[in-house]
């Protein structure tokens, strides 16, 4: 065999199995057209060469058309998702080279049938590739049922649901996270007797798996630690905004004993904003995500820690990823988790800061 240059091109593969450049063309892209023969002698070649083709040089000569879409929680400007949508956007402009168009379709979190009804309405546009923050397990399996039976790739973020089996996930693991944020609460309540779980429900239901999860490792901390504390809930009405005062009211008298909470919801500020309302700085709370409302209470003193995720990262992540699964056949990461990163008043500003380079 003649001597190669270090770099091997399709006609440098031609020359050495005696065909035409087009022909080692359409086999690389799988393409019909060719002899069997042929076809033998270029995979041969392409075997003993150990040929990577540039995917990325091919992608820019490429026509090829993507859609990807984003399935979300409805939210408000400024809210946990803000920041999710800002790192899509970011990816997209990234790669927008590769004729990369992105769709935002949203659901209300607390009712499973939106869940529903926005996922038909994906399948209805046969996308190429899809993210998902799951709902519950079993109603985000009809949705990535659909998904798996079309053969469309989907990932994850946020929360995961390993047994559906995602292309990748990115987002904590959930569990270890309410289990570190026990850890913590009984730190700063200094091994509180009774703690108090702020949560977010409509009709019974949590917003997400991934609030749940948190919760389940919170409680498997304090069982194997302190079996002896008492977990006190208070329910706050996600759509029912104008209660919320009442509810805190009745709680904090009620409770006067109970000095420490904690929230596995991105809205600690509900907690903060009333215990500023009140000059109530005897009570410690964590809670969750970088929300400005958050940073502010923080800030002021009535939110002792944040447990921050990195939510950017996740929205640019999940469609990079989609980007070298789709278009440069590379190997994606099935599992990605999040650092659990504790945020307080002293090393707050250092963290956004640097998230907003």
């Amino acid at each position: 065999m003649n001597k190669l240059p270090e770099r091997i091109r399709i006609k440098d593969i031609a020359r050495l199995a005696d065909v035409s450049v087009g022909t080692v063309d359409r086999v690389l892209h799988g393409r019909t057209g060719v002899s069997e023969a042929s076809r033998k002698r270029v995979e041969e070649i392409l075997k003993q060469l150990d040929y990577q083709p540039n995917m990325y040089a091919s992608a820019l000569a490429s026509n090829k058309k993507y859609l990807f879409i984003c399935l979300l929680p409805q939210h408000k400007e400024g809210d946990y998702w803000t920041d999710v949508e800002v790192g899509l956007n970011r990816a997209v402009d990234a790669f927008s080279d590769f004729h990369i168009t992105l769709s935002i379709i949203y659901y209300d979190q607390y009712e499973y049938s939106s869940f529903i009804n926005s996922g038909d309405e994906i399948i209805k546009q046969e996308p190429d590739g899809v993210l998902v923050a799951p709902t519950v397990p079993e109603i985000t399996a009809q949705f990535t049922k659909k998904l798996n039976d079309k053969e469309i790739p989907y990932i994850f973020i946020d929360s995961n649901v390993p047994s559906l089996q995602p292309l990748s996930f990115f987002g904590q693991n959930s569990e270890q996270s309410g289990y570190f944020a026990a850890r913590m609460a009984m730190l700063l309540g200094e091994r509180p007797k009774e703690i108090v779980v702020f949560r977010q429900i409509n009709e019974g239901r949590l917003g997400s798996n991934q609030q749940e999860n948190r919760e389940k490792g919170f409680r498997k901390y304090m069982q194997e630690h302190f079996p002896d504390s008492k977990i006190v809930e208070l329910n706050l009405y996600a759509k029912r905004p104008d209660e919320d005062e009442a509810l805190l009211d009745a709680f904090f008298r009620e409770n006067p004993q109970i000095t420490c909470g904690i929230t596995f919801n991105s809205k600690v500020y509900i907690v903060g904003e009333y215990l500023l309302k009140h000059n109530k700085k005897d009570f410690k709370i964590i809670g969750y995500d970088l929300l400005r409302r958050n940073v502010f209470c923080l800030k002021e003193g009535a939110v002792d820690f944040l447990l921050a995720q990195q939510p950017t990262v996740q929205g640019y992540s999940g469609i990079e990823s989609l980007c070298n699964h789709l278009i440069f056949k590379k190997e994606v990461k099935p599992c990605n988790y999040m650092p659990i990163t504790l945020l307080t008043v002293e090393n707050i500003d250092f963290y956004l800061d640097a998230h907003k380079k």
